[in-house]
Formats: structure tokens, sequence, C-alpha cells
């Protein structure tokens, strides 16, 4: 197998860690594994007390995330599906590019369920879950969505507190699927490490 051109760092961590927010700081291209929700209507979606479960991850199609990353690390580009949370469904595709010789990241809620798939085509610079204090990650994650209009305010509250109610559960299931805890510092850290090996490899 040719050596990939690029390589995922796959940033895991609750809803409402700031991994979209880490990411961007970084610097490094990204790839937002929301657009791998599966669309409203789908069969297989899980359903939790009659309605949609969309943090379980079988709301979520890793098989397509993994295949674009794979395409993304060997051609340095691949077509995207674009989801539209408000509307639980893709309403488009967008391009996303990388350079050779360097890392992307990959984030999302489900980022650890695909440490393994990445791994073993050997795509993977590492995985990391970004973890915060459960108020704080509650608070950011309720203003966010109700700043985005996702769902109706009552049910961003519902999801919101089940969710404080099982952060740390998210967290342990996520390191024990590959991804490495760290505070935001320790993550920006590491990202930041990764980039200047990258460039290091480019300058090579």
């Amino acid at each position: 197998m040719p050596a990939p051109r690029a390589r995922v760092v796959l940033l895991a961590g609750p809803s409402g860690s700031g991994k979209s927010y880490v990411a961007r700081r970084s610097g490094l291209p990204i790839l937002s594994l929301d657009d791998f929700y599966k669309d409203t209507g789908d069969p297989t979606l899980p359903r939790l007390d009659g309605a949609v479960d969309w943090d379980s991850p079988a709301a979520w199609d890793a098989a397509a995330a993994v295949r674009v990353i794979c395409e993304l690390s060997a051609d340095g580009t691949a077509d995207v599906p674009v989801y539209d949370i408000s509307q639980d469904r893709h309403v488009g595709h967008r391009t996303v590019s990388v350079l050779s010789g360097t890392v992307f990241i990959a984030e999302g809620i489900f980022a650890a369920e695909i440490v393994a798939g990445c791994s073993t085509r050997g795509v993977l610079a590492d995985a990391l879950c970004l973890r915060r204090w459960p108020v704080v990650t509650f608070v950011r994650r309720l203003l966010r969505d109700l700043r985005e209009g996702r769902k109706p305010p009552a049910v961003l509250i519902r999801r919101g507190l089940r969710l404080w109610r099982t952060e740390r559960a998210v967290v342990r299931r996520q390191c024990a699927l590959g991804a490495r805890p760290g505070s935001r510092r320790q993550v920006e850290r590491r990202l930041r490490e990764l980039a200047a090996a990258g460039q290091e490899s480019r300058s090579a």
C-alpha cells in the first residue's frame, strides 16, 4: 500500500467541549464529521423515547467518514457531503483539500468510533479526546445550539440535561476506543506538534 499523502488527527469529545473551536485555532484543514449523519427517514436511525437518538453512533455513517478520510489521505482532495442539522438531512457537497505531507483534523462527537478503522488503513496520525468540566460543556452546547437554531429550545434543554448526566461515560467510551484525553491546552499543544512535524516533513 502506498504511503498516504496526509494523515488525520481524529478529534473527539463530548458535544459542546469546543472541538470545532480548537480545530479552527490550529490552522489545519478540517473535516467536520457532523456531515456524515444519516438523513432523517433512514430506517437504520436509532430511537430513544420515541424520537431519533442523534447522540448514538448508529445515527452516523462511520463507513462513509472513513472512506472520505482515506480519499483525502491518498489523493489530497475529496468530495464531502454537507449536512444541515436543523433539517436533519444533507443539503449539498463541498470539496476539501489538504497538502501532501501534512496532517488534517477530522472532528466530531463520533470521531473515536473510527480510530481503529483509520489506524488499520495507515492514515491515523493521532486520536485525541477534548474534555472539560460537564457544566462548562452544558452551557457551551446550549448557547451554541440556541444561537444556531439547531432544534426547538425545549428539545435542546432536555437533550443538554441528558448529555450532562452521561458526559463522563461518553469520555470513558471515547478513550476506550483509542482517543487520548486532554484539556484544551494539552490538545492544542499536541496539534501544534503535529503541524510542525508535517511542515518539517514537507521541507525535507
